[in-house]
């Protein structure tokens, strides 16, 4: 049984395998992908069901863009497929969405799907399910120092100098206070056998719990969900200190 205050208020995805599920089965990648979204679905639902606050996952990396163009683009499509599949029924679950990342870079018809998933989940109150999409960690962090780059100057005009700080960044990035507002995740699972993180909130992970699963994104259920979330909350966590007994 799980309890409330063990739960993570933060859980973040790295949703890894469906191009290989595909191939197991011998069909092509976006047949994965397709499988994949409706994996997706499963655990937003369930996320919402055990009261998480936050679940994020890693939709599109800025590197995804290598990627072959009939691949690119069939991701594109189900953005469009998800948004005409899904958005009833985020609204009647009361889930927001946000997005991490600068969607904009795609496609006319995905960004005005997009920005009405935006807008009619805006008011929603529940489960606060952000998407990755068009993201780097990487890239987060330099577009954070840009911000801070001009708030100096506006500083150095009228003569002040201050030092940059660790909070001053995170403030600045997709998650910080001064856009979203999203706590760092206390949990962060990646499926598929792979162990790393791969340029996803490389900042806010600092102090995450990791859990690694060899389970393909299309076969990952919520009953592994569920399990992991179990485990995560038998971990002792102590952000750099020591407890008592450990000294």
């Amino acid at each position: 049984m799980l309890e409330i205050g063990k739960l993570p208020t933060h859980i973040a995805v790295i949703m890894d395998g469906n191009g290989r599920w595909a191939k197991s089965k011998n069909r092509p990648r976006l047949f994965g992908h397709n499988a994949g979204m409706q994996a997706m679905k499963q655990i937003v639902i369930t996320a919402s069901n055990l009261g998480i606050k936050y679940l994020t996952v890693y939709a599109f990396s800025t590197e995804n863009w290598k990627r072959s163009t009939e691949e690119v683009s069939g991701i594109f499509k189900l953005i469009i497929k998800y948004v005409d599949s899904e958005l009833k029924e985020l609204i009647k679950n009361n889930v927001r969405i946000n997005i991490l990342g600068d969607y904009n870079m795609l496609p006319g018809d995905s960004v005005r799907a997009i920005d009405e998933l935006l807008d009619k989940t805006r008011d929603n109150d529940g489960l606060v399910f952000n998407i990755a999409l068009n993201y780097g960690g990487r890239d987060e962090i330099v577009k954070a120092i840009n911000e801070i780059i001009i708030d100096r100057k506006a500083l150095a005009d009228e003569g002040v100098s201050v030092d940059v700080t660790e909070d001053e960044v995170s403030n600045h990035l997709y998650t910080g206070v001064l856009h979203k507002n999203i706590p760092d995740p206390d949990l962060i699972i990646r499926t598929s056998g792979e162990e790393r993180l791969s340029n996803f909130l490389i900042w806010q992970a600092a102090y995450s719990e990791m859990m690694f699963t060899d389970t393909l994104w299309p076969d990952y259920s919520p009953e592994e969900f569920t399990a992991m979330i179990e485990k995560f909350s038998h971990r002792k966590r102590r952000f750099g200190g020591r407890e008592k007994e450990d000294k």
